[in-house]
Formats: C-alpha cells, structure tokens, sequence
C-alpha cells in the first residue's frame, strides 16, 4: 500500500482523500518526529526564560498583553479549547471532520508550531482508528483561522467533547476509556497551535474539488447524451474552432465531447438536416463547462497551496525566535471559494436549460416526453426541481468574502468569512447533483425516442446504466425516487466508470487512476 509522509511529501486533494478513505497509509517519519520534538523544546525555552511570546505565556486576542505565569501556561491552553467551543449548527459530514484531523496533523509536522509529539501522535491515533470528533457547521468566520470548529475538533485530546468511534457517537472521555487511553495534558503553546489555522475552510475545499471533479466528468457526459437525444451538432465541438479561442478547459470538453459522440447512429442520422444551429445550452458546452473546470483548477492550486502550508500563529522559526503574523487569514482561499460557487452554479444552470429543451416537444420528441400527454403530466415537474435548485443556488452565489465584521474587540478587525464560502460552495455541489440526475432522466428518455437509431458505444452504455435502476416511462410514476437513483449513481462516479469500462474496457478501480491519467492534466485531483 502506498505510505503518505505527514510534513515531508506534498499533499494533494486526491492524497488527502485517499487518506481519508484508507486507500493509502499515513507516516511519521523519524526525520519529521525530531522536528517536532526541536519546535517543542523551543517552546520550553520560551517558557522557562520567561521571554514574552503571544500566546505562548499571554493571553489571547485582545489579552495579548496580558501575561501569564510559567504555572498556568498548561492551564491556559486548556481553557482556550474550552472557551473557542462554541460552534453552532449541524454537526459537518465525518469526511469533512476527518479531513481537517488530517490536514492539520500535515502542518504540525513542518514543525513549526511548538507542539509535542504525544499530541500529534495522538491525532494521527485518530485518524488511524477513525476516532473523528463531532464539529458544528457554525462559527467560524476565517480569521484568526477556524477557531470554533478547530476547538471542537480537539476538545477529545483533553476528553472533553464527542466523538464518532467504532460508527457510534459517544463522549470523548468513554470513547478514550474504551481504547484504553488517558486524556492528553497541554504543555504551552498547544491549544493555540490546534486551533489557529483554516483547516475547516480548506477540509471543505478539499471535500468540495473532489466532489466538483466527478460532475464536471459527469456533466459532460450527462450534456452529450442530451445532445444525441435533441440531434444536435457536434461541429461546435471541432478543434479548429478551439484551437482560435485556445482556452484548455474549453478545448478539453469539447475533445471529451467529440469522443463521447464518436460513432453516434443518431448524430448520422441527421447530418443533412436543415438545423442551422443549436441553442446555446448545447452548443457553448465547451464554453461553459470549460469555465468550470478553469475555475476548479483555479481553486485546486490554491487549496493545494494551503494544504502544504503552516497557517498558525505564532510560528517558531528557532530559540527565541517567533513571528505572529497572519498565516491564519483565510482569505486566499475565501475569494476563490466564491469565484468556484458561481462556476459550479453555472454548469447546473446550463443543465437546466438543457432539460427545459427536451421536454418542450422540438426536433421531433414529444411534448414532455410522453405519448399520452394529458391523462399523464409525464416529465413536466422534474425540471421544476432543477429550477427551484438553480434558483436556491443563485441565491447561494453571493460572495460571503466581500463581507467582514469585526471581532476580537477590534483585534480582528478584518475576517474572510471563508468558511461561510466553503459551506455554501459544498451546498450548491449537493443541488447540483440533482439538477444532473434531472437532465439524466430526460436524456435517456430522449435517446430511446431515436429508436432504432442507436448513440455512441459510450453513451448506450450510459443509457443501458440508467436503465438498469431507472425504465423508460410510458406512464406517469413516482419520479422522485428516479432523480434520487440517478442522483446516487451520478454521486458515486458511476458514469464515469461506465465511460471508460465501455471505451476502454476497463474501469477504474478507484480514484488513484487519475494521477497516470493524462487526460485530466492539471485538471484532475493529483
């Protein structure tokens, strides 16, 4: 199995997944151990000449003046947990929580936080045994990092808080009891080094890509067997045309579509139709999709950036040697994150208008996608659920970094709000799935409307996919549970798979593929 070395190798969203995941094992190495413990007799030093370090023996925030004795340094790092718990809101998803535990557990290891070694042993305990602390989604405002939910995530090092172990929600303290291990004892520095940095803003980042990947694949896909059922045009999609507007998002959709069609009966079928041009929906796929995927290899490199990064605060660079600064600011991420939610809304905005084109009884489909069409509604509510999503998504786009409102008693009198951003970008990918699983739904349909004309080798074994779950429907039914069966098997990176078994013969075995894989590029998660 591959080995991952926390603070030594690069971090990457498809890394930091497969960490997450168990697809690969995580390391201490004895390089990164000896600048652990290095950074953490720094601290001591600090400690014991009495030299003035914020947060290292003042207090925090607007108490930064305000001095602590050598005895009540430990204590201080304890009540620091304590008094930053307080996020509000539904606890985030495990993956997420699992993910800022793994992220954080990297930068310690740069050894320039002045932690000790029981402690990051401890978290890399946790993710080991999938002990993963419950984090409310709430309170976190970007800067000086996620305070709130990066308390949360640590308050089990002192047996305070809950946990996920063994898949049952339980105290810390039991759940510690239960493995046969002690609460942790802070030494100096500790509470602040777990707390500071903007783990929460880039766990969601991550989460977020990762996510956004598989659409932007599935919605090709999904984008080109709607095209084949409306007999649209794939001369839209010619090199020529790309190569005098050479933008590579552009140029990679457009050479993903021209091969998703390749060999299309239906495509053939109508090559001398009196059709002079497509609607926008179908024939800008390479324009707006591709604006998609710039965007998300935008994001990609700054998250990949601030994954490798120390965002702490004060940083230890030697023997009475510190900087507090603000590595903790998220707004390097914060204003990208907003840039992705548009980019992501987009795709399901174009998606929308390309279901609204099918159900509307042009280029030869019946009016809603059903024969008897009166005593049956047939497909004319689905795309109100897409509308409803791509309008709640709309309203999801405004940017929460052009926002700040002082805290800190005016210490922190500038926040990202980044971690509004990163919530709200994971919201809009999650509606963004069921607008796909809408136009999935009318696709199919369609495709079967050209019968006996037959699609692409890929897009038939698309359509024999979605058959399997959903049938073709001559009568109204219960279409709800359809989008949610599409939506699951969008979800799961089924079409994907499906794609490449059909047009290589060979699926994927999971997402570790993609680093070999030079279609993706710099566009994929590696």
């Amino acid at each position: 199995m591959q080995v991952f070395k926390y603070g030594e190798d690069a971090l990457t969203v498809g890394l930091a997944m497969d960490l997450s995941q168990g697809r690969i094992k995580g390391q201490l190495t004895t390089e990164v151990i000896e600048k652990i413990n290095r950074s953490s007799g720094w601290v001591q030093q600090i400690v014991e000449e009495q030299a003035v370090v914020y947060g290292i023996n003042t207090g925090f925030g607007p108490l930064c003046d305000t001095l602590i004795s050598k005895e009540q340094t430990k204590t201080l790092q304890h009540n620091l947990l304590k008094s930053h718990s307080v996020g509000v809101g539904r606890p985030i998803e495990l993956v997420i929580a699992k993910l800022m535990l793994i992220l954080k557990l990297h930068a310690l290891c740069q050894g320039y936080s002045g932690i000790q070694l029981q402690t990051v042993e401890r978290i890399f305990w946790m993710i080991e045994q999938d002990m993963i602390p419950v984090v409310p989604e709430q309170g976190s405002v970007g800067a000086s990092g996620d305070l709130a939910p990066l308390a949360h995530l640590f308050l089990p090092l002192i047996g305070e808080g809950e946990v996920y172990y063994k898949i049952k929600k339980t105290s810390s303290l039991m759940a510690l009891q239960a493995a046969g291990l002690e609460p942790l004892s802070l030494n100096a520095k500790e509470g602040l080094a777990l707390i500071n940095g903007t783990q929460f803003i880039a766990a969601h980042s991550v989460w977020g890509l990762y996510q956004w990947h598989n659409l932007l694949e599935s919605a090709d896909i999904i984008g080109a067997l709607s095209l084949d059922g409306l007999m649209g045009s794939i001369k839209p999609f010619d090199p020529r045309l790309h190569a005098i507007r050479p933008f590579e998002g552009n140029q990679l959709v457009a050479a993903r579509l021209r091969t998703l069609l390749e060999g299309s009966g239906i495509h053939s079928a109508h090559l001398n139709c009196n059709r002079v041009q497509d609607p926008y929906s179908l024939r800008c796929m390479p324009q707006v999709h591709g604006a998609s995927r710039t965007a998300f290899r935008h994001l990609k490199e700054l998250t990949h950036i601030e994954i490798n990064s120390v965002t702490d605060n004060p940083i230890i660079l030697g023997s009475l040697d510190t900087i507090s600064g603000g590595n903790f600011h998220g707004e390097p991420l914060a204003i990208a994150l907003d840039y992705a939610t548009v980019a992501i809304h987009e795709l399901g905005s174009i998606s929308e208008r390309r279901s609204y084109l099918i159900i509307e009884g042009r280029y030869g489909l019946p009016k809603l996608l059903i024969q008897d069409a009166g005593l049956n509604s047939g497909f004319m509510i689905p795309q109100y659920t897409a509308a409803a999503l791509v309008s709640e998504n709309k309203s999801l786009c405004f940017p929460a970094s052009a926002d700040s409102i002082p805290t800190s008693l005016g210490q922190e009198d500038h926040v990202s709000m980044g971690s509004i951003g990163s919530r709200k970008m994971n919201q809009v990918i999650q509606n963004l799935k069921n607008i796909l699983a809408v136009e999935l739904l009318y696709g199919a349909q369609a495709v079967d409307f050209r019968r006996p004309l037959k699609s692409s080798v890929a897009l038939e074994a698309v359509h024999d996919l979605v058959r399997t779950v959903v049938p073709f429907a001559d009568k109204d039914r219960v279409f709800g549970l359809d989008i949610k069966a599409l939506h699951d098997m969008i979800d799961l990176g089924r079409l994907t798979q499906c794609v490449n078994q059909a047009t290589t013969g060979k699926a994927p075995s999971n997402q570790l593929t993609l680093k070999n894989n030079t279609q993706y590029g710099t566009f994929g998660i590696y």
